[in-house]
């Protein structure tokens, strides 16, 4: 649990966007799901929590971290140790679903807020894995598509790695773009390695 007194605990107390997830088909309440301490060594950024995540209190717990564990060739205890991995994503907050029952975006307002704090408490990390386009975008200044901005990994390794969303809906993306699982990842997993074990 956050203590109350650290910027952790002034993002777990959050309830900026209450009235906005009020207003939501899923109607909750705010519960900010923070995972960062200062001295990680890898940064995973991500883009909100699912529904899933915003009853466990715990990043990634769902299918889509079941596949981005994978990808980073990581166990459950290395992606949780928190001395060595933060996971912040661009809101901290599941945004809800829309009326179709998709996802929302995750809110600017989030970012805005707490990530340069959070950037600046984590100091120097060693690795960056920025998940979707939305963290490709904050981290990276892209507004080009997420298939581009992945194909140009080459230019932003070894330090950061920009990876399409692990959520099931992309597949098809997967199946089409088999470089990414041939060339990326075995650097990537690579990459981890040598941060963690060093």
């Amino acid at each position: 649990m956050a203590e109350p007194d650290t910027l952790a605990g002034e993002i777990a107390a959050c309830r900026l966007c209450a009235a906005r997830f009020a207003a939501t088909p899923t109607a909750h309440a705010p519960r900010p799901v923070v995972w960062f301490r200062p001295g990680a060594r890898i940064l995973i950024a991500g883009q909100a929590p699912g529904a899933r995540v915003h009853v466990s209190g715990r990043p990634f717990t769902d299918p889509s971290g079941d596949r981005l564990r994978g990808w980073l060739g990581m166990d459950e205890a290395e992606f949780y140790d928190l001395a060595r991995v933060a996971v912040v994503p661009m809101a901290f907050c599941f945004p809800g679903y829309d009326a179709r029952k998709a996802d929302l975006p995750p809110p600017p307002l989030c970012a805005q807020t707490w990530h340069g704090r959070v950037m600046a408490q984590l100091g120097s990390v060693r690795l960056t894995v920025l998940v979707g386009g939305h963290a490709h975008r904050w981290h990276l200044g892209t507004r080009g598509p997420v298939s581009a901005t992945v194909a140009g990994w080459r230019g932003h390794a070894p330090q950061v790695f920009p990876l399409p969303h692990p959520s099931w809906r992309n597949t098809a993306w997967l199946k089409k773009h088999p470089w990414f699982e041939a060339e990326l990842l075995p650097v990537l997993r690579a990459r981890v390695r040598e941060v963690l074990d060093d």
